[in-house]
């Protein structure tokens, strides 16, 4: 399930971003929901809400580190709730370093390709909604108290 949930939206966040290029470029926003999302063709060199854009470099090896270390904690999943969430992390993590890899201007200092606009608050791509689901699954597992291998933690005995 987890390597599905991976390539299924590793491949629409690829594809939606190609979709974007050829169908934005050079165009005024699309409004989808009027005060509320719009199409808008952005290549953002930064994070979230263009933070960072000095910093691509750092924010590549970053993205780099995430997908290691999300590789290295699915061994351990035995709960479903953890697997899509790890699994749209590392998805969305992955479409981003696709972005910044290979795309312009130059190798590990590509901009990502965005093009949801939250009507002026930022503009993303589906690579951060897949972050942005997964941060929330992760919060909610983790108040639940239930581990990625499935294990509920227990309350600490208070001391007398």
């Amino acid at each position: 399930m987890f390597v599905v949930i991976v390539v299924v939206t590793l491949l629409i966040d690829q594809v939606s971003k190609m979709i974007a290029i050829e169908t934005l470029a050079d165009r005024p926003s699309i409004e989808l929901i009027p005060g509320f999302l719009s199409l808008t063709l952005v290549f953002n060199p930064g994070a979230a809400f263009g933070l960072g854009s000095s910093m691509t470099v750092v924010l590549t090896i970053i993205a780099l580190v995430v997908c290691v270390v999300v590789a290295r904690i699915a061994r351990k999943l035995r709960d479903g709730v953890w697997a899509v969430a790890l699994a749209l992390l590392l998805s969305g993590a992955l479409g981003n370093l696709i972005d910044r890899i290979f795309r312009a201007p130059a190798p590990f200092r590509g901009h990502v390709v965005d093009f949801l606009n939250y009507n002026g608050w930022f503009v993303g791509n589906l690579a951060d909604v897949a972050l942005t689901v997964a941060a929330a699954m992760m919060i909610i597992r983790t108040w639940q108290g239930i581990a990625v291998d499935g294990t509920r933690e227990t309350e600490q005995p208070k001391k007398a």
